[in-house]
């Protein structure tokens, strides 16, 4: 890997197809940024049109000739996912890159369209199901990746097969970090089911470390918890953490660069994985047991409805 990797580093995507979920602010919108500045057509997931529209005339004021295009998406609504789904479906080209990146963190108990936990409905069902919808897409291009911006948060999380959605108690931090053990379950047993098809096809992952978002002062919500927390977010962002851009380039790396393998796991390289420049990293064992990632597969399918049938 090379030391210092940046986006100048990216190899021409021009003819390349991406989807980046979560595109009008933070890591998403920079993914989108650099995909675009190096040639690919970039649809923006998104699930509000003004902040879509931004995000496309931002990215135009430094790439005017880039070729990107609105994609309405709420992953907290799957009827919306499938909508947003056929809508690529009917495309012409395939699909070469899928960057699974949309996310909420640590809001107060709320609920999906579906009635799914916010956290996991979003970070994880909502994925799980516009993958599962895209894979034929995928499968068309010559060398598809999936990428699932997961979190160093994931080492917190439990899984609870018994109460995936948090009816019995909730607790928003350890929902934050199942709902992101989810995403690294989910992208092992994926690139498993690929690998048993043969499919020319990677499934990834990758988490920014500390990196300058938005997710630090909008997900705690309003009440008590959001009044001292949003300021500490603030205060963090100012004085910790690595700039957006540079959180982005862990899912650049995944998406693009030559030596990544199904499965890896890309962070930053600096000390405990909060700043830096990409490299492959470690996960907790959880994250790797294969059992979970199984029983997760099943019951995502059982709730989304999705199946995944072009892996069959």
């Amino acid at each position: 890997m090379s030391e210092g990797w940046t986006i100048e580093d990216m190899p021409d995507l021009t003819g390349r197809t991406a989807l980046v979920t979560g595109a009008n602010s933070g890591i998403g919108k920079q993914a989108a940024l650099a995909l675009a500045g190096a040639g690919a057509t970039v649809l923006l997931g998104c699930r509000d049109p003004r902040r879509a529209a931004v995000a496309m005339s931002d990215i135009l004021d430094e790439h005017p000739d880039a070729e990107i295009e609105p994609l309405p998406l709420d992953l907290g609504d799957l009827e919306i996912v499938a909508e947003a789904a056929d809508h690529v479906l009917g495309r012409v080209r395939p699909l070469d890159l899928l960057v699974n990146n949309a996310g909420v963190m640590a809001p107060p108990h709320m609920k999906t369209e579906q009635g799914f936990e916010l956290q996991l409905g979003t970070n994880h069902l909502g994925h799980f199901a516009l993958t599962g919808r895209l894979m034929p897409k995928l499968l068309e291009s010559d060398s598809a990746r999936v990428v699932n911006v997961s979190s160093m948060a994931h080492r917190q999380g439990k899984m609870d097969f018994d109460d995936l959605n948090w009816e019995r108690s909730y607790s928003r931090w350890p929902a934050y970090g199942r709902s992101k053990l989810a995403n690294l379950l989910f992208t092992f047993e994926l690139d498993r089911r690929l690998r048993a098809r043969g499919a020319n096809a990677l499934s990834v992952a990758c988490h920014p470390g500390y990196a300058a978002t938005n997710l630090q002062t909008s997900g705690p919500g309003e009440g008590i918890f959001g009044i001292v927390l949003k300021p500490l977010g603030m205060i963090g962002n100012l004085l910790l953490a690595q700039s957006d851009e540079m959180g982005a380039l862990p899912t650049l790396y995944a998406a693009t660069a030559a030596d990544v393998e199904g499965g890896d796991f890309i962070g930053p390289d600096g000390i405990g994985g909060a700043r830096g420049h990409p490299a492959k990293v470690g996960c907790s064992a959880e994250a790797r047991n294969a059992e979970d990632a199984r029983r997760l597969w099943e019951a995502s399918v059982e709730m989304t409805g999705v199946d995944f049938a072009a892996l069959s």
